[in-house]
């Protein structure tokens, strides 16, 4: 029951924060949707796929948690909700720091800032990493095939979005002051040296 209650207060907590800032930026004025939205070919396919792998992973994910599946050792079911617990926290600091500039997919129209303040000194893509750990905390919480199978496709299609369309979309928007940032920080955790 415990891990329900991690589960569901994770997911709660990390889309209630999703969703609060999506309205807060709505009534500023800025749509944070951008998924899809004036894109073609590539790019509108790995963005509109990348939505429906995150729709199908988080049903998949409530529907476990509310059956129960619990295939995994304890061990492996603390290790997930340890990992939905830092994603949450991740991607929720992730969100904070970007403030306004914050959007999911990229806009072309929207002029934004590139963020390298705060847990983005650490991660070029927290937010996406906060994703990553949320779902397969879950998996490992509420182990099944069908879940597994959509928390790796969805992982693999937010990858897509960062390598081929938001880094693409920074170079191109930000230049050098880009390029030095990819120089020192990580994809996804660590700094280099």
């Amino acid at each position: 029951m415990e891990f329900k209650l991690i589960s569901i207060a994770t997911l709660i907590a990390f889309y209630g924060c999703y969703f609060v800032k999506m309205f807060r930026q709505k009534k500023q004025g800025i749509q944070t949707d951008q998924i899809g939205k004036d894109k073609v070919g590539f790019v509108k396919f790995v963005e509109v796929t990348m939505k429906v792998a995150a729709v199908f992973v988080f049903a998949a994910g409530l529907i476990s948690i509310f059956i129960g599946t619990n295939h995994s050792p304890v061990a492996v079911r603390v290790m997930g909700a340890v990992m939905s617990v830092v994603g949450t926290i991740i991607f929720i600091v992730a969100v904070q720091t970007m403030r306004d500039s914050w959007r999911a997919g990229v806009s072309k129209t929207d002029k934004t800032e590139l963020v390298t303040n705060g847990i983005y000194q650490i991660s070029r893509n927290p937010a996406f990493l906060g994703f990553d750990l949320l779902y397969i905390g879950t998996l490992l919480m509420f182990f099944n095939w069908i879940l597994y199978i959509l928390t790796v496709f969805a992982i693999i299609m937010y990858h897509l979005q960062i390598v081929n369309v938001e880094e693409d979309f920074l170079l191109s928007e930000f230049g050098n002051e880009y390029l030095q940032y990819k120089k020192k920080v990580c994809r996804y955790i660590g700094r280099k040296r």
